[in-house]
């Protein structure tokens, strides 16, 4: 079948994700052919360099050889086996590596198959703990404005980006939330490198008043991803550690997009000193391959399940796909990667290079309300108007415009509303840095100076 054979036999059955598929009309879908490093390869022989790691998974490339390699070796060995009762090496080696990885203090791995899903475990344990602990009061939870948490129902009620939760509220859970941090508009005026976080307050306050009925607060560390990049320093997450154990509220961190070297750290956390009660990861665990997620959490937490059967405590939460041998041969890769290839030191040199291309680039624009990044993401907001940081309306889509232009000069730049942003694979090189910042760059001067808004 030629390309536009193949755009029309998608359109007609496939329902794309997170799309208004009557944009398909004038935009069809691009058919990637192939992905080799951070380029992606169209039927067509056209070349996209993934500036958003497709959707924050991919970290060592497209193809890497690695991994492929690990994960064909596992798939002539074994491909599945039921994992209650059964075990296998692959998981085996990713538990005890996690646990060394990770914060200390986080003892037991709960293994699932995607971001959402590991938010449901640790809803879950979270208010089952309370159930068989005599806290059966403790049933809410504490989420915070402009978060994302994925898009099952539990984790939608944690959410609270609109786009995603409102026409499903009347499904969802009866949660409490407290005004999030959002340095670029910080009500109080500090500055995020001098900031001591006066903004939890706003926890401290709903935990003061709920927390006789809060099981767990949930939080994205350092950045609230899909809310809009929303990044902040590591002192609220301190404080907001210390207020969960003063009002006796679980902590669950949700690393899903941050985690794995992001945040230039191996997990944000361990920039705050912290450990959460319950540490949700997905994503870049098995390099963007295949899905997977983990839950840690505390000793504590495990032996309130441990008991004779009889006793009806054991945590009856299952996939069908759990604990694949396939997902975690390949997160056994990557954790061996990260140690072997020495990413974090690597990264940490390619992050400043980004960080001093990107102001270079944008700081000077008129509709650009503010270059930030943490680690490995970076993110532009454009604005309506600098001084108010007012926002562009969403329904101009100007972020989705300037997408569009940007794909034409063959670079994927997925937009949150008004806001592109880079979160490319880690083995991006120097040299495709500069080219990613000056071609987003022409991207945003060509598509406001066609709109007439005068933009050099």
């Amino acid at each position: 079948m030629n390309y536009y054979e193949l755009q029309d036999l998608d359109l007609k059955h496939i329902w794309h994700p997170c799309s208004q598929m009557k944009d398909y009309e004038t935009f069809p879908p691009i058919v990637i052919d192939r992905g080799e490093g951070v380029w992606l390869y169209d039927k067509q022989g056209n070349r996209y360099l993934d500036a958003v790691s497709s959707w924050w998974v991919n970290l060592f490339g497209h193809a890497n050889p690695r991994i492929s390699k690990a994960i064909s070796d596992q798939a002539k060995k074994l491909e599945h086996v039921i994992f209650a009762n059964f075990t296998h090496e692959p998981a085996i080696h990713v538990a005890a590596k996690l646990v060394e990885k990770t914060p200390d203090g986080l003892e037991k791995v709960f293994f699932a198959d995607n971001g959402s899903a590991a938010i449901e475990v640790a809803l879950k344990m979270s208010f089952q703990y309370r159930a068989q602990m005599g806290q059966p009061e403790k049933q809410r939870f504490l989420t915070f404005t402009n978060a994302y948490h994925g898009e099952t129902l539990g984790a939608l009620s944690v959410g609270s980006v609109d786009l995603y939760n409102k026409v499903f509220t009347p499904l969802l859970l009866n949660v409490v939330r407290a005004e999030g941090p959002d340095c670029f508009r910080c009500p109080f005026n500090e500055h995020p490198d001098t900031c001591d976080a006066p903004c939890a307050m706003f926890a401290e306050e709903q935990l003061e008043n709920h927390a006789d009925t809060l099981s767990a607060a949930i939080i994205e560390p350092l950045i609230q991803i899909a809310g809009g990049m929303k990044m902040y320093p590591p002192v609220f997450l301190k404080k907001l550690r210390d207020l969960c154990d003063k009002y006796d509220v679980h902590l669950i961190a949700d690393e899903i997009a941050v985690g794995f070297g992001r945040t230039g750290t191996l997990f944000a956390c361990e920039q705050a000193g912290i450990t959460p009660d319950f540490l949700c990861l997905s994503k870049g665990i098995t390099g963007g391959y295949l899905p997977l997620s983990a839950v840690l959490t505390r000793n504590k937490i495990y032996y309130a399940f441990y008991d004779d059967y009889g006793t009806m405590k054991a945590f009856l939460h299952s996939h069908s796909y759990s604990g694949n041998p396939l997902a975690l041969r390949a997160a056994q890769e990557v954790l061996s990667i990260f140690e072997e290839e020495h990413v974090l030191e690597k990264n940490a040199a390619k992050e400043k290079r980004l960080k001093q291309l990107a102001h270079e680039a944008f700081d000077g624009l008129p509709y650009v309300g503010e270059y930030r990044q943490t680690g490995f993401v970076g993110a532009i907001e454009l604005v309506a108007d600098q001084k108010s940081k007012t926002p562009f309306p969403a329904e101009e889509r100007i972020g989705y415009q300037i997408y569009k232009k940007a794909l034409k000069k063959g670079i994927l730049l997925r937009p949150l509303g008004n806001i592109l942003y880079f979160m490319p694979p880690y083995v991006i090189s120097e040299e495709e840095i500069a080219w990613m910042v000056e071609t987003a760059k022409q991207a945003i001067v060509e598509f406001f100076n066609e709109k007439g808004m005068g933009v050099r």
